[in-house]
């Protein structure tokens, strides 16, 4: 019987176990614009123990960007900090890969340059408000992206892979849920396109099929994987079709043959039936109550799931392997730390060993 703490390989490359610490904002790219510190590297360097490290998102380019103290991938200087955390996790025999999250309408455009508004498949802002260092806001309308524009959008993922190559990184993972961009036009409820990107199931797959292809293209399908959160209404998102829409999309990636595919799950029976169409490696973050616990490992075992995905624990367990192999303890996350803040709740969660 397979078990999460076996070896698994990940399109040629071998992992030292099934758990997946997934990609999870702390907003603490406290160095000049916005760059990754030396506590990030402290960070995941900690939790170097998981079989691939995933982490937070990263902005393709500036217009990405929705949230104070969260880090790009479109910079010198960013390429440069972000290395100094890939070496860190790999001291640790770590594998490391970087996600590539555009959020869209979705943000704060206090945040962006100046003349620079947030943009979308379709000029549709977001219901309901976002936090933001100066209170609570409306979400505001994003302008809809031209046809040059999604060309170009799909080609700053693209060059973002590479620097995430350049800074070290050993793949990247597309950010196709949770409402941002790339869920944009996966979604009928933001996107109300009748071009190529829009108009149909196929329409609205069409973009993020293009950027997996893109990246692939880039970096190697071998260092490419994708997450995606089919039927979760996070951020506006209503998604009537389902079932066609993501196994058309599981068609799309097949034909490129991405290292993963990441589900942070709503229906069980969809899930199974994404795993059985992907002829990739399938990473579950599996639908709970509360957050993915050691009663899930067993998804693994039955083979639910070849890889599973722990936020939260691995939040604040930095060895958290070394915990569900030993049935505990864990440490409980501070949500109070969760999002910027000092390293308190950040690198001071203590090990086993301590």
């Amino acid at each position: 019987m397979t078990t999460p703490f076996d070896p698994i390989d990940l399109a040629g490359r071998r992992l030292r176990n099934r758990l997946v610490m997934p990609a999870m904002g702390r907003a603490r790219a406290f160095g000049p614009g916005d760059t990754a510190t030396d506590s990030m590297a402290t960070y995941y360097a900690q939790r170097a123990t998981a079989g691939l490290v995933i982490t937070e998102g990263s902005r393709p380019s500036p217009v990405g960007q929705g949230f104070p103290h969260t880090p790009g991938l479109h910079s010198a200087e960013q390429i440069a900090a972000w290395r100094r955390v890939t070496d860190a996790v790999h001291a640790k025999g770590g594998t490391v890969f970087a996600q590539l999250a555009h959020v869209g309408r979705i943000g704060d455009p206090d945040l962006l340059p100046e003349g620079m508004a947030h943009v979308a498949p379709s000029a549709i802002a977001a219901p309901g408000q976002l936090f933001t260092v100066h209170g609570m806001k409306d979400f505001t309308t994003p302008r809809a992206l031209t046809s040059q524009e999604v060309r170009e959008t799909v080609a700053d993922f693209a060059q973002a892979a590479r620097n995430a190559v350049e800074a070290g990184f050993d793949g990247v993972e597309v950010h196709a849920a949770y409402g941002y961009l790339v869920h944009q036009f996966l979604a009928p409820s933001s996107n109300l396109r009748t071009d190529e990107w829009g108009g149909s199931v196929e329409g609205r797959v069409r973009f993020a099929a293009e950027v997996v292809e893109a990246v692939s293209a880039a970096i190697g399908a071998h260092r490419t994987g994708i997450r995606i959160s089919p039927g979760i209404r996070y951020n506006g998102i209503e998604e009537p079709e389902l079932e066609p829409t993501y196994a058309h999309l599981v068609r799309r990636l097949n034909e490129t043959g991405p290292a993963y595919l990441h589900v942070v799950e709503s229906s069980r029976d969809l899930s199974a039936l994404l795993r059985k169409e992907f002829s990739g490696t399938f990473i579950l973050n599996p639908a709970t109550d509360g957050f993915t616990s050691a009663a899930d490992l067993t998804l693994i075992e039955d083979g639910t799931a070849d890889m599973l995905s722990f936020g939260a624990l691995f939040l604040a367990n930095p060895d958290l392997p070394a915990r569900l192999r030993a049935g505990g303890p864990y440490n409980t996350p501070d949500t109070t730390t969760y999002y910027g803040g000092t390293d308190e709740g950040f690198i001071d969660y203590p090990s086993l060993d301590v």
